[in-house]
């Protein structure tokens, strides 16, 4: 039973001035650690984000950025808020992104790819929203690898397609950047080996690898030869699920990303997630389109993406592993067209 004290503590905060745009002020410098970095990211001049967090410091009571480091870091306070205030920001973006109306009623036709990172969360919403707002419109949507999505889309038999950067260029296709997807370790979760003694090679536990035929393997390959890490190639796996199962059998431990390990929630349990060792590779996830689809449709549908990235991904992942708040995030609106 809640005590009346408490409730009055509680009905106090609520008049105390704590916002919403304080509170989205707060996550971009959480996710940050600059003052100019989410003044940017919101949209507010640097002394309105500074206003704003003395405000919402004062509305709590206690310090929640240490401002004294460089990169800002939360204190011990500031981190118990987020866990609490991201959640409540998620369930407003969640609503935000359930009710997002798209002007494509004029479409005759949509065939979309989606990398398949996003089958077990993202797709089915993205496809309702777009069911809903493709009145009249043969829609097509697929699920695939980067590489596949890629051809699909040279070849135009995709119209667009939400994927990973590949190497190489894509002629006549525009990029609407989304989300950087920075690499991580993952190990078992009661592995006693440092991410440095892993990488080294100086471990019982092998290293478990994607298969050979997948972006992400060849990507993280290049990385690992660039750093003059060789790890013994014992296993090889095509699907990322069974790696992550593998790895939280015990099996071994793999290089993967934020999206890669979210998508694994149901072994959470057993995982544990790892900062990899600076420089950090990553990778860009974007919504690349025909060339021949200029103008609000494309920009409407990576807008749309980019709110449900951060809800249903971005801000659960920080407030599970607050650490990859410096490298986990949405990228700016910007348009790359091939040559």
């Amino acid at each position: 039973m809640v005590s009346q004290n408490s409730k009055e503590i509680g009905q106090s905060m609520l008049h105390k001035g704590i916002t919403l745009r304080g509170i989205e002020v707060f996550e971009a410098l959480a996710r940050t650690g600059s003052v100019a970095q989410a003044a940017h990211a919101t949209g507010l001049s640097q002394p309105a984000v500074s206003q704003q967090m003395r405000n919402l410091e004062a509305a709590i009571g206690a310090e929640l950025v240490d401002h004294t480091r460089r990169p800002m870091r939360l204190t011990q306070a500031g981190q118990m808020f987020l866990r609490r205030a991201g959640l409540a920001l998620t369930e407003l973006r969640q609503a935000q992104s359930e009710v997002t109306v798209m002007d494509l009623a004029h479409l005759e036709a949509l065939n979309l790819g989606v990398i398949d990172d996003f089958d077990d969360d993202l797709t089915p919403r993205l496809a309702t929203i777009l069911g809903d707002s493709l009145t009249g419109c043969r829609f097509r949507m697929i699920t695939a690898g980067s590489n596949e999505l890629a051809d699909a889309l040279r070849d135009k038999s995709l119209h667009m397609a939400l994927f990973a950067q590949i190497e190489g260029k894509l002629d006549a296709v525009v990029e609407y950047p989304l989300a950087r997807d920075p690499f991580i370790i993952v190990t078992p979760e009661q592995t006693p080996h440092a991410p440095a003694a892993l990488l080294s090679g100086d471990s019982d536990l092998p290293f478990l690898r994607y298969a050979k035929d997948q972006l992400i393997a060849r990507q993280i390959d290049a990385h690992l030869a660039a750093q003059s890490h060789d790890l013994p190639a014992r296993f090889e796996i095509g699907s990322h699920l069974a790696l992550m199962a593998m790895v939280a059998r015990g099996i071994g431990w793999a290089i993967t990303t934020p999206l890669g390990y979210m998508r694994a929630a149901r072994f959470h349990d057993r995982l544990a997630a790892h900062p990899l060792p600076a420089p950090v590779p990553s990778r860009t996830i974007s919504l690349f389109a025909g060339d021949e689809w200029s103008g609000p449709v494309p920009r409407d549908i990576a807008q749309t993406l980019r709110q449900l990235m951060q809800t249903h991904m971005i801000a659960p992942a920080i407030a599970q592993l607050p650490w990859l708040a410096d490298g986990f995030h949405l990228l700016e609106d910007y348009n790359r067209i091939g040559d």
